[in-house]
C-alpha cells in the first residue's frame, strides 16, 4: 500500500473521532466511507459480525456499539434523520477484523489496529518491568 494512501486513511480515521459523553467514538456512517463501503446495508452486516465478536469476547455490546440517529442533508437544503451507530475504538477494531479484506482500506485498518495493539503491549510491558525493578 502506498505511503500516501496510508497517511490519508490514518488522518481520515483520526479526524473522524469525536467525544460522546467523555468517550472516544466514531460514527459508523463515517467509518463506512473511510473503510471503502458504498452501501450502508452491506456495512451493517460487518457491524453485526463485529457485535457478535464483541459478545463472544465477554464484552457488553452496549459498551462499544451505541445506536444513535443523526440528521443528514438531502436535496435543496432539506434534512432527514438516519440511523447510525457510535463505535468505540475497540468496536472499530472489531469492524476492521470482520470487514472485507479485499478492500485496501480494510487491509489498512487491520494493520493499523495490529500495530496500535502491539505498541500498547510494549508500553504495558515496559511499565510492568520498571515497576518490578523499582
Amino acid at each position: 500500500m502506498k505511503r500516501e494512501l496510508i497517511s490519508e486513511l490514518f488522518k481520515k480515521f483520526e479526524d473522524a473521532c469525536y467525544d460522546l459523553d467523555g468517550l472516544e467514538c466514531w460514527s459508523g456512517r463515517e467509518l463506512q466511507e473511510i473503510l471503502g463501503y458504498s452501501d450502508w446495508r452491506n456495512f451493517t452486516n460487518t457491524i453485526q459480525k463485529a457485535v457478535k465478536a464483541c459478545e463472544n469476547s465477554g464484552e457488553k455490546e452496549s459498551d462499544h456499539f451505541v445506536g444513535i440517529t443523526k440528521m443528514i442533508e438531502i436535496g435543496k437544503g432539506g434534512q432527514r434523520e438516519v440511523q447510525d451507530v457510535a463505535l468505540t475504538r475497540y468496536a472499530c477494531y472489531l469492524v476492521a477484523q470482520n470487514g472485507d479484506a479485499s478492500k485496501p482500506e480494510i487491509a489498512f485498518a487491520q494493520t493499523y489496529f495490529a500495530v496500535q495493539t502491539r505498541k500498547q503491549e510494549l508500553i504495558e510491558s515496559r511499565l510492568l518491568q520498571s515497576k518490578c525493578e523499582g
